[in-house]
């Protein structure tokens, strides 16, 4: 006989609807992407070896910082091959919500069309953090994982092992080390394989939308491919520039 008293086991749960309504997302606004939806900034243009970028920077909340400076990633750029520019115009230092750190924490990010000031353009998105913080990395790693928390040593990130993980304090000099010698590079090396497969090697692409190019190349490359020449990319031209003594150099304000 069914005991009335007993609880609904699914009450309070996903199953039963509980938490439907307010589950953390994004919000979506209009027709600009998260990463558009700027507040209150300040632009400054470059013109590096004869190309013209504009710097965005994004006013950041109390304990975020910048860990890059303009002059920093500039001076960067500047020893990169021009031949890489391509059509990328915009370097946004940005500052992200709080929810967004949450859910879709990045280093950085590259926009193949990025919307600013009503033109679009690609973009590679550097994003401020707070500071103090923390790394976190669980115990059982993936094969890429792995791969990942050893270039992040080589930034100089000090992992501590507990039973559950690795965990390892951020500082502006590790962060400002991955963003400039490795994230700046990786996102150019993602948008250096764009122009290779959609605009340079493909002339019938000349006459499709932004739009329906980047849709071909994500839905033609797999993202381990895509991931994979991004690293092979900043890691060869890291160790250029490591060579060369243009690495590291001190914060340039």
């Amino acid at each position: 006989m069914r005991d009335n008293r007993r609880r609904n086991r699914n009450i309070g749960t996903v199953k039963q609807g509980h938490g439907q309504n307010n589950r953390m997302r994004i919000p979506y606004s209009g027709l600009l992407d998260y990463t558009e939806r700027l507040t209150e900034y300040k632009k400054i243009t470059h013109v590096i070896n004869g190309h013209e970028f504009i710097f965005v920077v994004e006013k950041t909340r109390a304990n975020c910082y910048h860990a890059c400076s303009v002059a920093d990633v500039a001076f960067m750029l500047a020893h990169i091959p021009a031949e890489d520019y391509g059509d990328l115009r915009y370097i946004v230092f940005r500052q992200p919500k709080r929810k967004e750190e949450i859910l879709s924490s990045v280093w950085g990010r590259l926009r193949y069309s990025y919307e600013f000031e009503g033109i679009c353009k690609p973009a590679v998105v550097l994003e401020a953090l707070s500071f103090p913080g923390q790394l976190r990395w669980k115990k059982s790693l993936t094969i890429e994982d792995r791969n990942e928390l050893e270039r992040l040593k080589k930034d100089g990130h000090v992992f501590v092992a507990d039973k559950k993980g690795y965990t390892s304090s951020l500082t502006p000099e590790t962060v400002r080390a991955t963003q400039l010698y490795r994230t700046l590079l990786h996102e150019l090396g993602h948008y250096v394989q764009y122009r290779q497969i959609v605009t340079a090697l493909l002339p019938e692409f000349a006459e499709m939308s932004e739009e329906a190019r980047e849709n071909y190349f994500w839905d033609s490359v797999p993202s381990e491919e895509r991931e994979k020449f991004a690293h092979a990319y900043a890691d060869r031209l890291r160790e250029t520039l490591l060579a060369q003594e243009v690495i590291p150099f001190q914060w340039k304000a």
